[in-house]
């Protein structure tokens, strides 16, 4: 489901109103992948199919901005990717990392609000999981489960380090 989804699936009327007001106050806000794209969207951002399903591991590119902040800890570290939506970069937000295929994948507005449109919370052990309530998406798109299963065994422990410590810090500078 995508942000334009709404009379689709009532919720993201909902979810898009408490964002509005959660950042309007500057209230701590963490968004991942349709959760970026809410924030994005929220925050007055166009939200609309990207050139490609980005399903898979790769690194991210970070920029000047995303040095200087806890997705430093995600440097040298593959991340999960599983999207096929992206967004323009929200008025007075940081570009923070990249792909090659989508420029924003992550984006912040001061400490308290951060869009990540990757995925650091995957837990290898459950990614068992998302192939099966996947199944119909990754066949559409001739992606292979037994390759994102071997990535994810590979990538997935020093993900989860990495990401421990970018939530750990996010958190520290938000109390």
């Amino acid at each position: 489901m995508g942000v334009y989804d709404g009379a689709s699936y009532p919720f993201i009327t909902h979810e898009l109103q408490i964002l509005k007001s959660r950042m309007a106050a500057d209230m701590p806000t963490m968004g991942i992948c349709l959760g970026a794209q809410l924030m994005a969207h929220a925050l007055g951002s166009r939200v609309y199919p990207g050139p490609a399903k980005e399903i898979g591991w790769s690194s991210l590119k970070l920029s000047d901005a995303g040095n200087n902040t806890p997705l430093r800890h995600l440097e040298g570290h593959a991340v999960l990717h599983w999207h096929g939506d992206t967004f323009d970069l929200p008025e007075h937000c940081d570009l923070l990392a990249s792909t090659e295929i989508y420029r924003n994948q992550a984006f912040a507005r001061g400490t308290k609000i951060l869009g990540l449109q990757f995925h650091p919370e995957v837990v290898a052990t459950k990614f068992e999981s998302w192939l099966i309530g996947h199944a119909c998406e990754l066949a559409a798109a001739k992606i292979s489960p037994q390759i994102l299963r071997a990535e994810t065994l590979m990538h997935g422990k020093g993900l989860a380090q990495a990401a421990d410590l970018l939530f750990a810090e996010w958190l520290s500078k938000i109390r």
